[in-house]
């Protein structure tokens, strides 16, 4: 390949990049209502998102299993045959433990992340409650 040949190459993949590149912005007119921006939570989606990623957790870790030691059992028996096929497939074994551990770990702090986010705003919610004196209220609802 050419060094000019490359050049075009590079341009062509940039200017494709480059076209397909889109950012957010706020709407050039009017602004917009009071919702449009505000982060609402909602206590129970917050939940049953959490109980999803546990439920996940749980099933996977059952699911997952079921073949683990019945691969191990014929790794080692195909390795004591002499069969290279059975350090290969103990090889399989090992790194299937340590995607499922991954994975496991993964959905267990996706579902503590939730817990957490449901504790913090409901702290959130009672700091703000508390914290802005009545007549500042009054003065918002007038």
């Amino acid at each position: 390949m050419a060094w000019d040949e490359w050049e075009q190459l590079k341009s062509d993949a940039a200017a494709r990049d480059s076209s397909r590149m889109q950012l957010n912005e706020a709407a050039a007119t009017g602004g917009g209502s009071a919702t449009d921006g505000d982060l609402v939570v909602h206590d129970d989606q917050l939940g049953k998102m959490g109980n999803t990623a546990y439920e996940l957790r749980q099933k996977f870790a059952v699911d997952s299993d079921l073949a683990r030691p019945s691969t191990f059992t014929a790794s080692i028996d195909l390795f004591n045959d002499g069969l290279d096929m059975g350090a290969a497939l103990t090889e399989l074994h090992d790194a299937w433990n340590s995607q499922t551990r991954t994975l496991k770990d993964a959905c267990a702090h996706i579902s503590n992340h939730f817990d957490f986010t449901r504790a913090q705003h409901s702290k959130d919610e009672v700091h703000v409650a508390t914290s802005m004196p009545v007549s500042k209220i009054d003065g918002y609802i007038k």
